[in-house]
């Protein structure tokens, strides 16, 4: 590769960091989210300076005030194909298959995202990528009204898929070409207050449901949220009122503990924004919101299986009630879920990354090298989503009001075709990444 050629990790920053400034500009209190989540990091840091120590011995720490995830939400294979050739660019690879559909949701997703652990560190920024299933649509007039709008329009400009072939010819891009790839890939996410339909269309759409609307009806797939990472989720809740924003009724994910596992998350309602339909009409539309997330520990596939278990015996328990009691009722459950490193880690219900302090000798082995302090195993932070918090935040977000779409299957296989490629198995990754760490310090995993 040419020594003017910019990494790919150079140029997710640079898109992350624009496309920060255009949703702040588009949507002022996404500024406020973000002076909420800083003073709640650091008051939750200056707190707890054992925490503090952690995430700056394990890398968290510097990545913790630019972390964010987006999502977006594309029509056509062709779109979600181009999409996953314009995230190649900035090293972010489809990971995950992610079914909303039995959540009344008629969309099936990845996340696109770095996968190597430098790459995380430098910038993990994602983007959860949902392609609309159209075989859901029951009125098959309909289904086909939305497939023609759909099959009218092109997401990118020119410019962003001439350099997208670029960097597959040549290997990488240049300084100015990528600050131009930048400009012309925050295009695709741009909100336009003009509609492509008319008032009449963008009303029977919405009348089978309100995210075909918002997917069919537009330009482009305008970014819809983009997320910041808390320590404290609990309080930012708490918090969220008097910074102007009402937070959704319940926290999704797991209840508040000790060693945080995967994934849990918060939000405030959508805006409603002004929206010029085809011809003289105009209406409201409402797509944006804001979002919070912490995240938690990566759990292995028994600890998945424990956790699926645990969170399938608390919905009938935590049905109504509101956040106070929802977390207290759903910590009540999670009770027999291990709440300390260690256990985690000896019942192989976690992933950690395990870093020599000291050095090691010869004639012991990994748990003894970690009773003497001479190994730190730290937890491997869950890159990933949840497909029930996810559809929670969509339902929430976009009214979970009866739909004119049906409760589909996973369909993996469509949607990898669709895509061009095959998802990445997260869980994997995770393993991965455990075992790198174990043989660093030469051990067998």
């Amino acid at each position: 590769m040419s020594a003017d050629i910019v990494t790919a990790n150079e140029i997710r920053q640079r898109f992350a960091s624009a496309m920060s400034d255009m949703y702040q500009a588009e949507v002022p209190q996404y500024g406020a989210l973000l002076t909420l989540v800083a003073e709640v990091n650091r008051d939750t840091l200056a707190a707890d300076p054992a925490l503090a120590a952690r995430l700056e011995a394990s890398g968290e720490l510097s990545r913790l005030d630019v972390e964010r995830h987006g999502a977006i939400r594309v029509g056509t294979a062709e779109e979600l194909a181009t999409l996953r050739r314009l995230f190649a660019v900035m090293g972010m690879f489809p990971v995950g298959y992610y079914d909303l559909s039995e959540a009344g949701v008629p969309v099936h997703s990845t996340a696109f995202r770095p996968i190597d652990e430098s790459a995380l560190s430098h910038n993990p920024f994602r983007l959860f990528t949902s392609l609309l299933r159209l075989d859901l649509i029951e009125d098959a007039e309909l289904r086909d009204l939305a497939s023609d709008i759909l099959s009218q329009r092109d997401i990118f400009t020119p410019g962003v898929r001439e350099l997208i072939a670029i960097h597959e010819a040549e290997g990488g891009l240049t300084d100015a070409q990528a600050d131009r790839f930048v400009a012309e890939a925050l295009e695709t996410f741009r909100w336009h207050h003009d509609a492509t339909v008319d008032r009449a269309t963008y009303d029977r759409l919405h009348a089978a449901h309100r995210l075909i609307a918002d997917v069919v009806c537009f330009r482009g797939p305008h970014i819809n949220h983009l997320t910041p990472r808390t320590l404290d989720i609990d309080e930012a809740q708490r918090r969220m009122p008097a910074h102007g924003m009402t937070p959704k009724a319940v926290i999704e994910g797991p209840p508040r503990r000790q060693v945080p596992i995967l994934l849990r998350q918060t939000s405030f309602k959508a805006l409603e924004e002004t929206t010029h339909f085809l011809g003289a009409d105009q209406g409201a539309h409402t797509a944006r919101f804001g979002e919070i997330e912490q995240r938690g520990i990566a759990l292995t596939p028994k600890g998945r299986a424990l956790y699926d278990r645990l969170l399938a015996e608390s919905r009938e328990a935590t049905k109504g009630l509101d956040n106070e009691a929802h977390q207290r009722r759903l910590a009540e459950v999670f009770a027999d879920f291990p709440d300390d490193d260690s256990v985690l880690r000896r019942e192989g219900l976690a992933y950690f990354h395990y870093r020599a302090v000291a050095e090691l000798d010869d004639g012991a082995g990994l748990e003894q090298w970690i009773a003497a302090g001479k190994v730190v195993a730290d937890p491997l932070t869950y890159e990933d989503f949840l497909p029930v918090s996810a559809a929670g935040i969509f339902q929430s977000n976009l009214g979970g009001e009866a739909s004119a779409v049906t409760q589909g299957n996973a369909n993996r296989e469509a949607f990898e075709l669709a895509l061009g490629a095959s998802v990445i198995d997260e869980l994997d990754q995770y393993a991965r990444r455990e075992r790198a760490s174990l043989a660093a310090l030469g051990v067998d995993a």
